[in-house]
């Protein structure tokens, strides 16, 4: 289940630290939304700029998102959802977390002993 290789969980801290910040879920949240520039979310989620440029450096170094600078005026930038990343990761967690996958099992401690003990005297021959 989890992913096979070093640099694969690498990868998977990542994503998973980046998003575990506040701000950086809302951020990442706003870009789903679609394509914005650092003053749209400014003005929407109430971040300086500094910190929204901090955030944005860990969420493009996660893989999850893209910044280009305008065709016109390379002074703004715009900001997008990795959509390759997203799609990998939503995948991923939907495999992750699928209940379907989770097994049963006796506990090792004296409840497991119990019910084991429950279980054989159940299936002896009357």
């Amino acid at each position: 289940m989890l992913p096979e290789n070093e640099t694969e969980i690498k990868e998977l801290t990542a994503v998973l630290k980046a998003l575990a910040e506040p701000n950086r879920m809302r951020i990442f949240a706003e870009l789903m939304q679609g394509d914005s520039c650092n003053c749209e979310l400014q003005e929407r989620l109430g971040l300086a700029r500094n910190l929204l440029s901090h955030h944005f450096r860990i969420l493009e170094n996660a893989g999850l998102v893209h910044s280009r600078r305008d065709q016109v005026d390379g002074r703004w930038i715009y900001y997008s959802v990795d959509r390759a990343a997203a799609t990998r990761w939503h995948d991923w967690f939907n495999h992750f977390l699928d209940p379907a996958h989770i097994q049963e099992r006796t506990v090792c401690g004296p409840e497991g002993q119990l019910i084991s003990t429950e279980q054989v005297f159940l299936s002896l021959p009357s």
